[in-house]
């Protein structure tokens, strides 16, 4: 299987879920529809977004794939109504879930386009870690969030990093473009998850007078 398909196939999923989270946090702020399309939107494809304009890559993935836009459109016509009868705790659980799955979804596609372009690796595995957290900290400013990423002590960010780092190590060795990809992306999305469930914390910077 070459790149290009299984790229394809990361990129979509990752809108999928990375436009659930975003449904899921704009109906816990009760916002109206339009509100609830924005923010799964932004969600969506903002990091991806911000990769290509780093990349310099035109036109902007989702102007490209206009049919992505309409994927949005549709989950959210059709999520928005079940998400108002499904609450609390199971919408918690998918919320994380989708996240980290998002999360390791478009960290890897920003990496592999970085490789691609000719970057060096640690801008490749920053690109991708960019990549994979923008949408998330989009998300929750307009949700009117501390962004996850930066006040949570889970590691997040951490993650995607790993996860890039992950796809980086495999594709120098010649494995195959797509388990290159599912590795990183599984390793990034399942170190989000194994963190959660344990309660993994990245120690707090030390206040003014503390040990």
């Amino acid at each position: 299987m070459t790149l290009e398909p299984v790229l394809a196939i990361i990129e979509i999923s990752a809108i999928v879920v990375f436009a659930i989270s975003g449904l899921i946090e704009a109906v816990r702020k009760r916002m109206d529809v339009v509100g609830v399309f924005a923010v799964a939107f932004v969600t969506a494809f903002g990091g991806g977004t911000l990769r290509d304009v780093l990349l310099d890559r035109r036109p902007l993935f989702w102007v490209q794939h206009q049919e992505y836009v309409w994927l949005v459109l549709v989950l959210t016509l059709v999520g928005l109504p079940l998400l108002r009868v499904f609450r609390h705790q199971c919408v918690d659980r998918v919320m994380q879930a989708t996240d980290a799955l998002g999360l390791g979804l478009f960290a890897v596609s920003g990496a592999s386009l970085a490789l691609a372009a000719g970057m060096p690796l640690i801008v490749v595995a920053l690109m991708g870690v960019i990549t994979g957290v923008f949408g998330g900290v989009l998300r929750d400013v307009l949700c009117n969030e501390i962004p996850v990423v930066f006040h949570d002590h889970r590691p997040y960010a951490l993650c995607a990093f790993c996860g890039c780092w992950v796809f980086i190590g495999l594709d120098f060795v010649g494995a195959a473009a797509w388990q290159a990809l599912l590795a990183g992306a599984g390793i990034a999305a399942g170190l989000r998850l194994l963190v959660l469930a344990l309660n993994w914390r990245i120690p707090s910077w030390p206040r003014s007078g503390e040990n």
